[in-house]
Formats: C-alpha cells, sequence, structure tokens
C-alpha cells in the first residue's frame, strides 16, 4: 500500500510522514532534500535553476515510485510525484521561470512516467495558510528558505487547491493544519489516525472526513 503526504513547504509533511510511520510500522521514504545539488542554488535564482531543480525532483520520484510499487511493504511518502508536477512545476511556469520548450520537454517526459506509475491508496493533504508556513520555515531554520518569498508560498497554497479539489484522481483526505501541533500533541495525531483507520481499515465511523472521489 502507499501512502502520500502532500502539502506546501513548511505545512509539517515530514514530522507527519515520520510519526505515521512510527504508529502503523509503515516504511517512510523522505523527499531528497537535504542532499539535492540544487536547492540552494534555486532559492539564489529561481529563473536559472528552476528546470533542473524539478527535472531532479522528477528523477527522484520517479525512482520512489518505482521502489514502491515494487515493495511488499506498505509505504508512507513525503511528498508524491504528482504535487511536483501539477504545484511546482506548473506554478515555475506561470511565474515565467521556464521556457515553453523546457516546460514541454518537461511534461512529455513525466507523461510517459504516467503509463508506469500508479496513483497512491491515499493521499493526505496538509492544508496550512501562508502564515502557519512561515512560521514553521523560520522555525526549522534552513539558511536558503529564508529568503523565499510570501507570493511564492501564496501561490503554491492557490495551486495546491487546484490539484486537490480538481485536478487530481484519487482517493484524498483533507487535514487542517494550521491549529494541529502532532509533534507535541498527541491527541492531534490521534485525530488523523482515527481517520486514516476509518478510510483504510473501516474501523471506526467515518465523521468530519473530507475526501475527494
Amino acid at each position: 500500500m502507499h501512502i502520500a503526504i502532500a502539502g506546501n513547504i513548511g505545512s509539517g509533511k515530514s514530522t507527519l510522514t515520520r510519526l505515521l510511520a512510527k504508529h502503523y510500522g509503515w516504511v517512510p521514504r523522505f523527499e531528497s532534500v537535504e542532499n539535492n545539488p540544487y536547492l540552494e542554488d534555486y532559492y539564489h535564482d529561481i529563473h536559472r535553476w528552476s528546470f533542473n531543480l524539478e527535472v531532479y525532483f522528477l528523477k527522484e520520484r520517479f525512482r520512489d515510485m518505482i521502489a514502491i510499487a515494487q515493495s511488499p511493504d506498505t509505504i508512507i511518502q513525503d511528498r508524491s510525484i504528482f504535487e511536483g508536477v501539477y504545484v511546482f512545476m506548473a506554478n515555475n511556469k506561470a511565474m515565467g521561470h521556464l521556457s515553453d520548450r523546457d516546460f514541454n520537454t518537461y511534461m512529455e517526459l513525466f507523461e510517459q512516467m504516467l503509463s508506469i506509475i500508479k496513483l497512491p491508496d491515499l493521499m493526505i493533504y496538509l492544508r496550512a495558510s501562508v502564515a502557519h508556513l512561515v512560521g514553521n520555515i523560520q522555525k526549522r531554520g534552513r539558511d536558503y528558505e529564508q529568503t523565499m518569498q510570501l507570493d511564492y508560498l501564496e501561490n503554491l497554497n492557490r495551486r495546491y487547491e487546484d490539484f486537490i479539489t480538481r485536478q487530481y484522481k484519487g482517493r484524498v483526505m483533507i487535514v487542517e493544519k494550521d491549529n494541529l501541533d502532532f509533534e507535541n500533541r498527541p491527541e492531534d495525531l490521534s485525530r488523523v489516525t482515527r481517520r486514516i483507520d476509518s478510510l483504510l481499515y473501516g474501523l471506526f465511523p467515518i465523521d468530519e472526513i473530507s475526501t475527494t472521489p
């Protein structure tokens, strides 16, 4: 089984991935951030490094999807290939950071990948306000993220909403993140695991669960 955690930068995806992996005994797969050879350059010059970064992420996420499909374990993944394409790549194109030529090449490559990969069994979307995202970004203190513009986060939030509510065809569970603290309040994590148990295992009545078809 494949569970994906979706959400904007600073929404708490990695934390929730780690906690759910521990709770259920799932195998976590984290996004390649610390060892990413393009990420710091990207935040210093988005226009110059957008195509390089997006192709690198596409390659990494496609490799993850192949490994997940071949694994006998239940995998929980910190951000999926679909967000990388429909949120981040689309946002960079809309902001003028990619030429039509580069964008078309990238999308043709992704479309070929779609013939091999399949949708996750469940995507958990962490919906968060820009103020909440900024607070988390400042708290974790990655130098290259501190100069991130608010309009960049706002644009990503809008694209996430469109992706989750209109474009994505798989099963989604929406979590309103602003007032939740999975790390320090066990009851907040329990609210999420109860909803997962309802959707995946039918253990409890489904109450207050947001899904898309």
